[in-house]
């Protein structure tokens, strides 16, 4: 998958790159600025992406994964404080709670790939991924 990190920590953007990258995913840009996030989905066409609350220009986080939903690019919160996710967690596909294991991260990123592929099921969503309530109440969850 072709994949854009919306990460205003740097180390945690090169981490989170560098997993994806070895797991055997592209990672199209790197954005910090909501801004910036907005510019390279448009450019690089991302399949998905992995965005936080909180950016260099505030919490406009949630307003990037709005604007990625309304663009038909999936993607998930990675976030230290999911409490600040709207109930209906802005079109997301779940979220990611930091600090997150690399292990708990490689196994969302399978699961999302799949579900991107219309190939998994929503019981298969691992415990490191808190899924959207829309997915889980369409699952019959």
């Amino acid at each position: 998958m072709k994949i854009l990190i919306v990460e205003d920590e740097a180390l945690l953007a090169l981490e989170l790159e560098s997993e994806l990258e070895a797991a055997g995913h592209t990672v199209v840009g790197q954005a910090m600025s909501s801004d910036e996030a907005r510019a390279l989905a448009a450019a690089r066409q991302p399949d998905f992406a992995f965005v936080d609350i909180h950016l260099i220009d505030g919490v406009t986080g949630i307003d990037v994964g709005r604007h990625l939903n309304e663009n038909g690019i999936p993607y998930v919160f990675v976030s230290g404080n999911v409490r600040r996710i709207p109930d209906d967690f802005a079109g997301a596909i779940g979220a990611i709670e930091k600090p997150y294991t690399m292990n708990g991260l490689q196994n969302a990123v399978s699961f999302v790939e799949r579900l991107v592929q219309r190939a998994a099921d929503i019981h298969d969503a691992p415990p490191s991924l808190i899924l959207a309530p829309r997915l889980k109440e369409g699952a019959g969850a």
